[in-house]
């Protein structure tokens, strides 16, 4: 049997509850609604699943390192620790994601910067060539999140936005998301 992972899904605040539920019906254990999403435990086919059937959550993250950093350089030092290789091909692209709550760095461009120094940095170091940076359509989206110096980094599995699936063919000039939409209806 494949181990447990740990697994965070976003979601707008106040709808934590609904989606805490819908990821019980999903198979996930140990699951506990916070602030701003759910974390939640499960096989790695239970957060595929997450992915294509959660209708009320933004994101599914899977966090792959957890870290204290008091300011850019710790930030850079830890990052550069991870064995990226091991989640993106040299020749593949990446994006980053990154928050900022009561901590060391306030400009979440900054944060972005440092964090994507870090990354390429190791892979020109060892393979003389990095990958590249494709915010809109990348190979891996990393979220970073730093609150009061605790550092959370992960792997976004779910690529874009989950309201953002792709069947509607043009938005409204204020169309509802999709996911609030469906969290009323659940309601």
């Amino acid at each position: 049997m494949d181990p447990l992972l740990s697994f965070f899904a976003t979601a707008p605040k106040g709808i934590e509850s609904i989606l805490e539920t819908e990821l019980v019906q999903l198979g996930a254990v140990n699951v506990k609604a916070i602030r701003a999403g759910v974390a939640f435990q499960g096989q790695l086919k239970i957060a595929y699943k997450a992915c294509l059937w959660l209708r009320t959550a933004n994101r599914v993250l899977m966090p792959i390192m957890e870290f204290d950093a008091e300011n850019p350089d710790e930030l850079y030092h830890q990052l550069g620790s991870i064995d990226w290789n091991e989640h993106l091909d040299v020749e593949g692209s990446l994006a980053i994601d990154f928050q900022s709550s009561s901590s060391f760095i306030k400009n979440t461009q900054f944060g972005i910067q440092k964090s994507k120094d870090a990354i390429v940095d190791q892979f020109r170091n060892k393979f003389h060539q990095r990958p590249s940076i494709d915010p809109s359509s990348p190979d891996v989206r990393i979220n970073i999140y730093a609150n009061k110096n605790r550092v959370t980094v992960s792997l976004d599995l779910s690529g874009n936005s989950l309201h953002r699936r792709g069947y509607r063919s043009s938005g409204t000039s204020a169309p509802l998301k999709e996911n609030l939409a469906a969290a009323i209806l659940i309601k």
